[in-house]
């Protein structure tokens, strides 16, 4: 008799786990991980982002979780393979919770649980308008009245946080805060993303003249709409900025330039935000149920200094592609001496997980 396929082999495997978490069999759950095993979870079981270790860990989060998430139909990815290597069972695995479906990453070794990843892919109920589902557009027959696309669009963003409050206000336009917004978009969640500067992409054009992305073009896709095939493998930073920009623009999304938020404050009878929003010198208030800070990394450059260093000494030793956008003559220094890392890393990589990888 021939032995069984790694694929035969991981779903047996899966099976027993699954079996295990439906009916609530924790330690039972538990004792098919292996002593040292890290279990990563993107929002599926932990509505966070989180990782534990060891037998433990992995038992206080099921303890915690567990009768909340109810998984289910743990299956090897439909259209993937497991495979072999040095005694280490691999696969793409996808599930099911009570509230969503999601994709993950399994390792077995002996028989047991290494390494897990599960990650939140859609929300039952609210599942994306994409592919065969995607809005057919087109508007037939005699509708008097009737507001054509554009006009449908031009009367969100008059509307939008003036007569019609967001559900969720984005603080930061930078690449995080609009893939939010996208996937946000595309769920029906009336949004608004705030950006201090002039245009979407500007905290990429106003960085040091070389910076490029610091991860290949594959892993820096935005959701829905990938760069295009001939896109340099690392993309110049103006490059970026103007494509943030473009898709801002064809992905409808509600994005305030020249915006900062000057207060924000939490009504917990009402449920509710009261941010207090300086819109290109007009106050505006807005009263979302949902707020998210997406921070990026540092955008002013920090650079090591000796205590007591002249502004001319100290712009010596800024580097030409920084010095260029950052005038430093004109400053005085403090005395206290910098200690931190100059800014010499791009920003976060915009990964997208992905069930094509």
């Amino acid at each position: 008799m021939l032995d069984k396929t790694p694929t035969t082999r991981v779903q047996a495997l899966l099976d027993t786990l699954g079996a295990a978490l439906e009916t609530g069999r924790i330690e039972d759950a538990v004792h098919l991980f292996a002593e040292e095993c890290y279990w990563r979870d993107l929002v599926a079981f932990t509505w966070n982002i989180k990782t534990v270790e060891g037998r433990d860990q992995v038992r206080d989060m099921l303890q915690a979780q567990l009768a909340g998430a109810k998984p289910s139909n743990w299956r090897v990815a439909a259209g993937e393979e497991a495979t072999e290597a040095d005694g280490v069972l691999e696969s793409w695995i996808s599930f099911e919770t009570a509230t969503g479906r999601g994709y993950g990453l399994v390792r077995f070794k002996n028989g047991l649980v290494w390494t897990l990843l599960t990650a939140l892919a859609e929300l039952k109920g609210h599942e994306e308008k994409s592919g065969f589902t995607r809005p057919l557009g087109a508007k037939h027959g005699q509708n008097l009245g009737a507001r054509t696309w554009k006009e449908e669009r031009e009367h969100e963003e008059r509307t939008l946080g003036y007569e019609k409050q967001p559900y969720v206000v984005i603080i930061g336009g930078g690449q995080g805060g609009i893939a939010l917004g996208a996937r946000l978009r595309q769920l029906g969640v009336p949004t608004i993303i705030l950006e201090k500067n002039d245009r979407p992409g500007d905290s990429w054009r106003k960085r040091y003249k070389s910076l490029c992305l610091h991860d290949p073009v594959w892993y820096d896709h935005l959701p829905y709409i990938d760069f295009p095939k001939n896109w340099p493998v690392f993309a110049p930073k103006d490059k970026i900025g103007d494509w943030l920009e473009f898709y801002t623009k064809v992905m409808e999304l509600n994005y305030w330039t020249r915006s900062t938020a000057k207060s924000a404050k939490w009504d917990e009878a009402a449920k509710e935000w009261t941010i207090i929003v300086d819109r290109d010198g007009e106050e505006v208030v807005l009263k979302p149920s949902s707020s998210s800070l997406r921070r990026a990394c540092p955008a002013r450059p920090i650079f090591p200094i000796s205590r007591g260093a002249s502004a001319s000494e100290a712009n010596s030793t800024i580097p030409r592609s920084i010095r260029d956008r950052t005038d430093t003559r004109a400053r005085r220094l403090p005395s206290s001496v910098r200690t931190t890392q100059p800014m010499t890393s791009a920003p976060p990589s915009m990964r997208r997980v992905s069930m094509s990888r």
